[in-house]
């Protein structure tokens, strides 16, 4: 039976469905079969930022048959939406995990656990985030050469970002530092309330500069690009499987999921094992198999195929393949929530403002309106606390400015897919759910905490134990008190203030006993409302092999395996001072070329073998 809610409910559905009519989707259109060989030169697990990636220039070579491997289904219409990605997290597309309750952050989200998605779906996180295209600084990946990841310095990996990029922006092209003949389209958004227009002009009563923070200097204020298409979406699937669709040599298989590599006794990697629809396959390969299925499956699915901490997989019955550490040194983007501003005029990304006919209309037909929004980020500033080196272009905090909040749906489900305690939305936001308000987020770029990922059991299907250690390390939390304290300088500069900018008045629970605002204080509430920027990555660290804490070599080559490499965020030595989906796509990039190069010395070694035995 039909609730007293439904009949208000039925004029806005209606035209959300005809608009859905008229805007053809452009995401499976025959990427997808059902059928697949028995062997392929190359296996790809996972079609997420990097598989996507990799499938395509992998596939380039009509001559090389390539499978890849996805455990989710194809994106829709829904997931196109800019605006849209919380709606998509806890989905089927979405992994769903759950960190470990946490001893030192997370304090205000119930059982102390941080949500974690991940896209489960082609295309991978690309498909859930917020689509914003940050390359990172130069500093940090001479950072990874400098450590033992040769061939991985800015020099070596610029042309990469290039590559990839198609940019549509002249006046960002013009300054030599992007590329106009990739896949990947990236833009800034055609939408921009009155608050992200004021964004610049806060930066600049700090001293900061506009700037192309994927340009000369990444120091400074900006609206950001993102990676989108005609107001949409631009997923990796959407930039790389679309692309390449009518190859006959690649195959594309979704809902499958991969429980185990497999190896011959000279420890080379020779198959896959994948279960899907309930039976379970074999499918080989004659040159490589290829992991990238992110930060957390590709270090579980490396242990689950015997390739691990020894005591960890003696402990779980688990034949050893490869002692390494997988799983260690993970790392991941947090920033204290509750830095919201009231303002007193009409102007900030309420629900009711983004999804209605009007704007739905503008989207479906034009590309255009609010639904084309970041996630409602539309500010992006890279600053220096002062625990950063001010005579290097390496700030150490990222702020993300968004015209919206956790409250800007009144209740019904942001605070909840935060995972926030009932408590803090009663106490602290309900007060001020009708009240137009703008948000601060100031992320911990470079986080000296690290934490681990680790098997629940040796079942394929448990979720694997995710404990990032939020916090555990003091200077996370004496960096993060100078960041909090911009914000509130920039959440109460002139160009916010003529708005009627003001912080919210009521403390938050358990934080009462500190003096307002004072440093105890927001020590108190970046440890209460830890939140995730969702960039998990490190788990396979890349180094030299010679490196007790490398799991893959320069080369993305498994260490004391053959045949084997992974390729995704998973292998970033430390994590990158920026969002980590543009450096995702540039690390599949430069695999690919990695790869392409060692099967050309193979077959010129054979061919002169095979000529000398001919002799």
């Amino acid at each position: 039976m039909l609730g007293k809610n439904s009949v208000t409910l039925i004029p806005a559905i209606m035209p959300l469905i005809s608009w859905f009519m008229l805007r053809k989707s452009d995401q499976d259109n025959g990427i997808t079969r059902n059928s697949w060989d028995q062997e392929y030169d190359y296996i790809i697990v996972g079609a997420g930022s990097a598989g996507s990636v990799l499938a395509n220039r992998l596939s380039e070579n009509p001559m090389v048959k390539v499978l890849l491997l996805e455990a989710g289904g194809s994106e829709n219409t829904i997931s196109d939406i800019p605006v849209a990605y919380q709606v998509l997290q806890q989905t089927p597309m979405d992994w769903s995990y759950l960190t470990e309750p946490q001893e030192s952050a997370c304090f205000g989200l119930r059982d102390r656990r941080s949500r974690w998605p991940r896209g489960k779906v082609l295309g991978g996180s690309s498909v859930l985030n917020v689509m914003l295209y940050v390359r990172g600084n130069k500093n940090d990946y001479n950072q990874w050469a400098a450590n033992g990841a040769d061939g991985w310095s800015w020099e070596q990996i610029f042309t990469y970002f290039l590559k990839s990029e198609d940019n549509q922006d002249h006046q960002f092209v013009a300054n030599g530092f992007h590329g106009q003949d990739g896949l990947l389209t990236v833009k800034t958004p055609p939408f921009l309330t009155t608050l992200g227009q004021s964004w610049p002009v806060a930066g600049a009563y700090l001293g900061y500069d506009y700037v192309d923070i994927n340009g000369p200097s990444q120091t400074g204020f900006t609206v950001p690009q993102g990676t989108i298409r005609n107001g949409a979406r631009c997923s990796t699937a959407k930039a790389f499987l679309l692309s390449s669709k009518n190859r006959d040599n690649l195959h594309v298989v979704t809902f499958s999921y991969v429980t185990r590599i497999i190896f011959n006794q000279m420890k080379k990697a020779i198959a896959v094992q994948f279960d899907r629809f309930s039976m379970s396959y074999l499918v080989y390969a004659r040159q490589e198999i290829i992991i990238s299925g992110g930060a957390i499956n590709s270090p579980q699915l490396l242990m689950l195929s015997g390739i691990g901490h020894s005591d960890h997989l003696n402990h779980l019955g688990i034949p050893i393949v490869a002692d390494l550490p997988v799983g260690d040194n993970l790392q991941d983007h947090i920033y204290p929530g509750g830095l919201t501003f009231t303002i007193n005029s009409k102007l900030s990304l309420t629900e009711k403002r983004v999804f209605n006919p009007i704007t739905l209309g503008q989207y479906f037909t034009k590309g255009s309106g609010p639904l084309t929004s970041l996630g409602g980020v539309e500010g992006l500033a890279f600053v220096h606390t002062k625990y950063s080196n001010l005579s290097l272009d390496w700030p150490d905090i990222e702020i993300h400015f968004s015209s919206g909040n956790v409250f800007a749906d009144q209740g019904k489900s942001l605070v909840k897919l935060a995972g926030v305690e009932p408590e803090i939305w009663d106490t602290v936001y309900k007060p001020f759910e009708k009240i137009d308000s703008f948000s601060l987020l100031p992320v911990l770029l470079r986080p000296k905490s690290r934490g681990t990922i680790r098997l629940r059991s040796p079942n394929p299907y448990a979720p694997p134990i995710i404990d990032p250690r939020y916090l555990s390390h003091p200077d996370d939390v004496t960096t993060l008190i100078e960041a909090m304290k911009i914000c509130l300088s920039l959440g109460h500069s002139p160009p916010y203030t003529i708005f009627g900018s003001s912080i919210l008045d009521i403390p938050f629970p358990g934080c009462q006993l500190y003096p307002w605002l004072s440093d105890s204080y927001l020590a108190c509430l970046a440890r209460l409302l830890t939140l995730t920027i969702y960039h998990p990555t490190g788990t396979c660290k890349m180094g030299s092999p010679d490196d007790p804490s490398s799991v893959v070599d320069q080369n993305l080559r498994v260490i004391g395996v053959n045949g084997l490499r992974v390729v995704d965020a998973s292998i970033m030595p430390t994590i990158v001072s920026g969002n980590t989906n543009a450096p995702t796509i540039m690390i599949a990039e430069k695999a690919a070329d990695l790869i392409k190069g060692d099967a050309w010395i193979r077959s010129s070694f054979d061919y002169h073998l095979n000529s000398l035995i001919g002799k």
